[in-house]
Formats: structure tokens, sequence, C-alpha cells
């Protein structure tokens, strides 16, 4: 079940820039997750990025597969 964020750091600027960096939608990135076992959907994951919903850790394990990227690029900022 997803949960809804009250007053937390959003990440969500930090998915947008890597998925824009990748140079994929967000379909087809949801497509690319479901492909290796994540079923999310293209709706739940702009909630992602606009910081409506947290994103599950499982979720950013396969994205920073997906992105070849370290994990500090997910916090990028965030410690200000």
């Amino acid at each position: 079940m997803e949960q809804k964020i009250r007053v937390d750091l959003n990440m969500g600027d930090n998915l947008r820039r890597l998925r824009d960096e990748f140079g994929i939608s967000q379909e087809k990135l949801c497509a690319e997750l479901q492909r290796r076992g994540c079923d999310i959907g293209r709706t739940t994951y702009a909630k992602y990025e606009s910081g409506e919903l947290n994103i599950k850790i499982s979720v950013i394990v396969l994205l920073k597969k997906i992105y070849n990227c370290s994990y500090d690029d997910f916090f990028l900022g965030l410690d200000k």
C-alpha cells in the first residue's frame, strides 16, 4: 500500500532529473520497471516525481540499476 507524504523531504525533482538525463518517458520507464518485476503504473510513478507519494526502496534499487547511477544521485540536495 502506498503511503502519502505528510511533511517530508521530496526526491521527486531528482527522480525527474535522472529520468530526463536517461532520455526516457514515464511510460517507458514504468514498462522497464514492470519488465524487471516491479508492478508500477505511470500514474503512481508520476506521483513519486510530484512528491504526492513516497517512493518504495525497491523501486529506487531498480532505478539505480536502470540508470547505472549512485544512490547519492537520488538524494542530491536534500541535506540542505
